[in-house]
């Protein structure tokens, strides 16, 4: 699963996904889950529909949790089991998808036996639009209210780049290690991702082609 990726800056995210702009927010540019990110979702308090950029905790609170700090992670959700894992079957009923805007996200690679961090970059330079899920959380005790979110993932054991990442399960056949692989969302797909009805974005939720990536072992 990805769990460190770097974020635009607002005005690649303005450029790009005409959204924000309007003011100033601060979120981290090296994102790891518990920081602060960027996210894009449909305007919430906008009686027609737009984008808005949010600020919010990569790793989602769901509605049941007591405390902001979770024991489990939440960080990344797998597509085949959003409609009944507690964490993310209700946002994902209620349509809360967003798009998580990254320059570039981080795999871990295990060919040579040790841990050996890849970063994924977009060919043609411009940033991933990654398929995500929010949340809005409330402090019971404070008050407090603290957006979320997660990064969806889906199974890459036949993809030829994406299945070499990750650890090797020696419990498993080769061909059923479960490798995983972010969602990209196309431009031309991010309105239906955020806006349309739920029977009509499984089809969004794919594996991009090989020949996006631009993939090599991290110098830093």
């Amino acid at each position: 699963m990805c769990t460190r990726y770097i974020s635009p800056e607002a005005g690649d995210i303005e450029r790009l996904w005409h959204v924000g702009g309007r003011t100033p927010m601060r979120w981290s540019r090296e994102v790891f889950p518990g920081y602060q990110g960027a996210f894009i979702r449909a305007a919430r308090d906008s009686v027609t529909y737009e984008r808005e950029l949010v600020v919010g905790q990569w790793a989602l609170i769901p509605w049941f949790a007591k405390e902001r700090k979770l024991k489990f992670p939440t960080c990344n959700a797998r597509s085949e089991e959003l409609s009944e894992k507690a964490s993310y079957k209700h946002p994902w009923a209620r349509g809360q998808r967003c798009i998580i805007p990254a320059e570039s996200f981080f795999e871990p690679c295990w060919e040579t036996g040790k841990h050996v961090p890849w970063r994924f970059r977009q060919a043609g330079g411009d940033p991933w639009g990654l398929a995500g899920l929010w949340n809005t959380w409330v402090d019971k005790e404070t008050g407090e209210v603290v957006e979320s979110y997660t990064m969806l993932t889906i199974n890459a054991d036949e993809h030829p780049l994406m299945n070499r990442m990750h650890r090797p399960d020696p419990k498993r056949p080769p061909n059923m290690q479960d490798k995983r692989s972010v969602i990209p969302i196309t431009l031309e797909d991010i309105d239906a991702w955020l806006s349309a009805p739920l029977q009509q974005v499984a089809a969004l939720m794919r594996l991009a082609p090989v020949e996006v990536f631009e993939a090599a072992p991290a110098q830093g």
